[in-house]
């Protein structure tokens, strides 16, 4: 029984309880080896006591593992601890799809074709890898805070229906498609089928059928006819309604045949939704839909047990509306020409073991072919132990063989020394072969994280947070989303020392059609545009500079080398010549303290006298104009475009005395203030050249 707090799997640490379903209840968790939050989803004990059950979903469960996606909820463990069966995930925090439809009653078009979109995408890429959900319901569909669109639960259905749980455990029957509520043989169109289904809800808030049981919600799934979702959202485009009627026709064959023409309808109607584009095959291409008669409707009610709800089986009849008598037949001839090429196969083997086919010969001895397979070459494995690993990695290199580093913790060997080799010494070994290095990490290591999947700053952010530093590759990729990581080295859970760098190689999505940049140097710059624009390329930015090399409206420069493959589209950015750049003259400065007249140039200068001082260079340029009553006074001047030399002018106001006379009633001397005079002293100066 699990318990909050308790630890699964000597890593797994739970925290709280985030949900629960048919079959599992799901966990907040911390893995406290990679020091990052997870969903643990726990098997309800009524299943874990079903081995033939827990066997299958470990199998479906491992196969989704290998699944990463943007649109898919990862799988990152399976495990099984004292009874306790469980799948790791990747923890997403937000709602379900069914949560956010009844949060807003019904979607917009373009939101409810865009979560479609990233629905069919995640789909899309477990299909690639041979893996159906067979239970896409909105109910599996999570919405994280951010607005990313995630798929749940690939894998676990299979491993469901392998064991005939029952519908209130697998789920809703609104979503089934009319071939697995047949019982019949389900593929990636069940997929589509039921995102369709899905799609109709968050246009219009509701399913399409429904029923006081799941028999009767069945029987509705394979007899009635679609409606559209226009009767009950009038302005839902034409092309957002041909693609749910197209998703959940009846005979498999009608639908679209594989998630990449669905993803290709709902980009073109997110660009032109009323746009009639969408193509369904006619009942002449098909023969008219069968309607499926009381004894067929009979045989579903009783295929459940007592109407509790169990989904209903019914196996294919030969009258179904999938049987072609044109197929028939090729099929019939097909089976009889194998027949006929197996019987010849069988008369040449037995003649040959007889010597049937010997006659003539008079040699029996038995011939060897002479097409033998071309012999390997082989080198010997060269003795790299106590090596430094790279030292070690080159002379493998060197030899013809590859290498792989894993790192262990060793307090008897050095950080970075080769304690051994997977091949020893001495021995022959294919050339071209992996030898896997086995290198000490000192005393202390730390593991890596496995970001395979994440996104480039949640790779970054993990990285760092396991205190490694991270070597961003980027490079293209058809199959992972631009942005996200497609693989690393080290793997994730490897060892390795605490001051290595892990690499990541980032998606730059898939490989564009690229164009040789043309060279536009020494172009007039018109021609210059229209010779990138002929190419695909995209002007940016121009800037105009002095160019000593290139003449005054000539390219001078672009940001992209002439050559280099660039997609189609790519900004290059030019710089344009404004012509030779112009002599700069000398600049100089001038530095000193001005000292107040002195006595020497006038005797007649008073401390406190208001001094108006200029300097000026020698071409009558001024360079300082103030006044002053205190001094000195300091002057710092620099960059001047200047002569080399000039003069300070000082120029103030002095009062001269007037004639002495004797006072006639004290008797004293008096010496009268006389007539004003303004004075100008003018100091030669030199000016200091700027280095």
């Amino acid at each position: 029984m699990i318990k909050i707090g308790m630890m699964i799997g000597d890593r797994y640490e739970i925290l709280e309880k985030i949900g629960t379903g048919g079959m599992s209840d799901v966990y907040k968790a911390k893995d406290h080896k990679l020091n990052r939050l997870v969903a643990v989803k726990v098997l309800k004990q009524e299943f874990s006591e079903n081995a033939n059950f827990v066997s299958k979903f470990k199998v479906e469960a491992q196969a989704a593992a290998g699944l990463m996606h943007p649109n898919i909820v990862n799988v990152y463990d399976v495990g099984e601890e004292a009874g306790i069966n469980y799948i790791v995930m990747e923890l997403v925090e937000g709602i379900t799809l069914k949560k956010y439809i009844e949060k807003k009653a019904r979607l917009s078009v373009r939101e409810a074709t865009s979560i479609a979109m990233q629905i069919a995408l995640g789909i899309e890429a477990a299909h690639n890898k041979h893996i159906i959900h067979r239970d896409i319901k909105p109910q599996n569909v999570i919405v994280s805070n951010d607005g990313k669109v995630k798929v749940t639960d690939f894998g676990i259905a299979k491993a469901a229906t392998s064991n005939t749980i029952t519908s209130n455990v697998m789920g809703s029957v609104h979503y089934t498609s009319p071939e697995q509520a047949r019982g019949g043989y389900s593929d990636e169109k069940s997929d589509i089928y039921s995102l369709g289904i899905t799609l109709f809800e968050m246009l219009t808030g509701r399913v399409p059928f429904n029923g006081d049981t799941t028999v009767a919600i069945a029987i509705k799934q394979i007899q009635e006819e679609m409606p559209s979702p226009k009767e009950y959202v009038p302005e839902i485009p034409v092309s957002v309604e041909q693609i749910v009627l197209k998703c959940t026709q009846k005979s498999p064959d009608r639908r679209y045949q594989n998630m990449e023409a669905l993803i290709s309808d709902l980009r073109q109607s997110f660009i032109t939704p009323d746009e009639n584009f969408v193509t369904i095959k006619s009942d002449e291409e098909f023969g008219a839909t069968v309607v499926r008669d009381k004894n067929e409707i009979e045989a579903v009610k009783k295929s459940s047990t007592g109407l509790t709800g169990e989904l209903p089986r019914v196996p294919k009849e030969e009258s179904d509306s999938e049987y072609d008598p044109k197929m028939d037949k090729i099929t019939t001839v097909l089976a009889i020409v194998v027949g006929v090429i197996i019987c010849i196969i069988a008369i040449f083997l037995i003649g040959k073991a007889v010597g049937l086919f010997n006659l003539g010969k008079t040699n029996t001895s038995v011939s060897v072919s002479s097409t033998s397979e071309p012999k390997i070459e082989q080198v010997v494995m060269p003795g790299v132990t106590l090596m430094d690993y790279k030292r070690a990695m080159d002379i493998l290199e060197s030899s013809g063989l590859k290498s792989r580093i894993t790192w262990e913790e060793s307090e008897e060997y050095d950080k970075n020394t080769v304690m051994k080799t997977s091949i020893n010494e001495g021995l022959k070994v294919d050339k071209g072969a992996e030898i896997i290095l086995y290198v000490s990490a000192g005393t202390s290591s730390l593991v890596v994280p496995d970001v395979v999947g994440y996104s480039l700053n949640a790779a970054n952010k993990a990285i760092m947070n396991a205190k490694l530093s991270v070597e961003i590759v980027q490079e293209y990729s058809d199959t992972v989303e631009a942005g996200f990581v497609i693989s690393q080295s080290p793997e994730g859970d490897e060892r390795i020392p605490a001051d290595s760098a892990v690499t990541i190689h980032v998606s730059l999505g898939k490989v564009q059609e690229t164009v040789s940049v043309p060279d536009v140097k020494g172009k007039p710059y018109n021609d210059a545009i229209k010779e990138l624009t002929d190419s695909g390329f995209t002007l940016g930015t121009t800037d105009y500079v002095y160019n000593n090399v290139y003449a005054e409206g000539y390219v001078c420069y672009q940001n992209i080398a002439a050559g280099t493959d660039s997609p189609k589209g790519t900004i290059i950015d030019l710089q344009v010549s404004k012509g030779h750049e112009p002599e700069v003259p000398d600049t100089y400065s001038y530095n000193a303290a001005i000292n107040a007249p002195s006595s020497t140039e006038d005797p007649d200068y008073k401390s406190g006298t208001a001094v108006h001082i200029v300097i000026t260079d020698e071409n009558g340029k001024v360079w300082y104009d103030s006044t002053a009553e205190a001094f000195p006074v300091s002057v710092n001047l620099w960059n001047m475009q200047s002569a080399a030399t000039g003069h300070i002018t000082l120029t103030y106001t002095v009062t001269l005395k007037g004639e002495p006379y004797v006072d006639p009633d004290t008797g004293e001397t008096v010496v009268p203030e006389g007539e004003k005079e303004e004075r100008t002293i003018t100091r030669d100066i030199s000016f200091v050249k700027d280095e």
